[in-house]
């Protein structure tokens, strides 16, 4: 008898008879034989499945609309290709998630570019790969595509503004975007508002084509309202800009966020409502703007990506320490920290954690994961209960780390980065190899 391990875990996370783990019937005592720890360890059909249910719950409430994977949360060849099959576009943020998107066989039309400062270099590969978009962030990147555009000759190059909206959304501020005291984007307020004033640039510039407007109000959120919201002063601007130009654009974005489950008993943002509520606020503002509704796109990453996958770790050392009140909590290292998930150290992110290769004592101890690094801050769990009986050798694992997790990942220390495993149908194939000491010095010309 097996019983799956249920939110925050992959869905094909199951534990058996013997209290031993495996996902999408790959045994995790066998997969870190094979493959070694730490591993970041990724469910494609979990994968696909929730790509392909957004994109149904979105279509459903819209008709037709764009969905955008953010390979910001983790892009590799073989997950872009994920996306895409899944009738899912790629979003990128910088030339190198470009270039991954590109040898993943996507159409440049598929494809958008993001960055709140984009090299020439970026954005003249953008134009050459036919890109189905460019967020522009400032008024000065407006002139600067432009004259690209007009050095090499073709078609107007299609853009988007990234306003923001004053909407505070999602968790730590670090990953909070539509503020006003931040890089991004341009604010729409006051009459003649930064974002305006680029819109109006871009409708003057014969070598721009605008497509629309973009907002991205943060991360991890919980709540459509903030996206209603932020909806609603985004058409409002789209208005003000037709009344003094003609020029209705037919294109809105409002991002992505979207927030997942990182520990037991959370609730995840559920994609049907969500649309549904999004859906009804659009259609209520276009109506008192008197404006037809714009075609929506959206760009979710982390709610795809991020609880599809685990990272296996093998325990080292395990030491009790009495902390001020007079409890002991139990600090249980391992092989990995901070170089494979830096999101607890820079912004106090959570995570739970579980033995894999055994189902251990049922009297748990106040523990706190921690990793192989040089730093007192190198916490991969703040606090979780495990079995009392926890030991050096034991398999832990670490649930929803798809999501910034490999992406965000460093050498720091000079650890090598861990690979990225897939598992299907009792199958597993490594998507991005595990790096080498010889990978490292390969970069150090002495």
């Amino acid at each position: 008898m097996t019983a799956g391990l249920g939110l925050p875990w992959p869905a094909s996370a199951v534990r058996g008879q013997d209290g031993a783990v495996s996902v999408a019937g790959i045994d995790l005592r066998e997969l870190a034989a094979s493959h070694g720890t730490p591993a970041y360890v990724l469910d494609e059909d979990d994968f696909r499945t929730r790509a392909r249910t957004l994109r149904t719950a979105f279509e459903a409430a819209f008709g037709e609309v764009d969905i955008y994977y953010a390979g910001k949360a983790f892009l590799s060849v073989a997950v872009a290709r994920w996306a895409h099959e899944e009738g899912l576009r790629v979003d990128t943020s910088t030339g190198g998630e470009l270039a991954v998107a590109l040898r993943a066989g996507l159409p440049g039309s598929d494809i958008g570019l993001h960055g709140n400062n984009k090299s020439d270099t970026e954005l003249v590969r953008a134009l050459d790969a036919g890109v189905g978009r460019i967020i522009v962030d400032s008024l000065p990147e407006l002139d600067r595509i432009a004259a690209l555009v007009r050095e090499r000759g073709g078609d107007p190059a299609p853009v988007m503004i990234r306003v923001t909206t004053g909407v505070h959304a999602g968790g730590h501020e670090f990953i909070s975007t539509a503020h006003e005291d931040q890089k991004f984007g341009l604010s729409i307020a006051g009459d003649d508002s930064p974002a305006l004033t680029a819109l109006l640039r871009a409708v003057e510039l014969p070598e721009l084509r605008l497509l629309g407007i973009h907002s991205h109000i943060g991360s991890q959120i919980l709540d459509p309202e903030g996206f209603t919201v932020a909806a609603r002063a985004v058409l409002a601007l789209r208005a003000e800009l037709a009344a003094r130009t003609g020029v209705l654009v037919p294109e809105v974005d409002l991002g992505g966020g979207f927030g997942i489950a990182y520990l037991p008993g959370e609730v995840p943002l559920d994609p049907e409502r969500m649309a549904k509520d999004i859906a009804a606020a659009v259609t209520d503002a276009c109506a008192e703007l008197g404006t037809p509704a714009p075609r929506l796109s959206f760009e979710p990453g982390r709610t795809i990506v991020g609880p599809t996958t685990l990272t296996l770790y093998r325990v080292g050392t395990v030491k009790p320490v009495r902390i001020d009140d007079g409890r002991v909590r139990t600090y249980v290292s391992v092989d990995g920290g901070m170089s494979d998930n830096i999101r607890p150290a820079l912004y106090g992110a959570h995570y739970t954690a579980a033995l894999m290769n055994r189902p251990g004592s049922a009297d748990t101890m106040l523990a706190r994961v921690v990793g192989k690094h040089c730093e007192s801050g190198d916490i991969v769990v703040h606090e979780v209960q495990l079995p009392v009986d926890t030991r050096a050798g034991d398999l832990l694992a670490v649930a929803a780390t798809g999501a910034y997790g490999r992406s965000m990942a460093s050498n720091y220390n000079h650890v090598p980065r861990p690979p990225v495993v897939a598992v299907r149908e009792g199958a597993a194939r490594v998507l991005i190899r595990r790096e080498t000491e010889e990978d490292l010095l390969g970069l150090d010309l002495g």
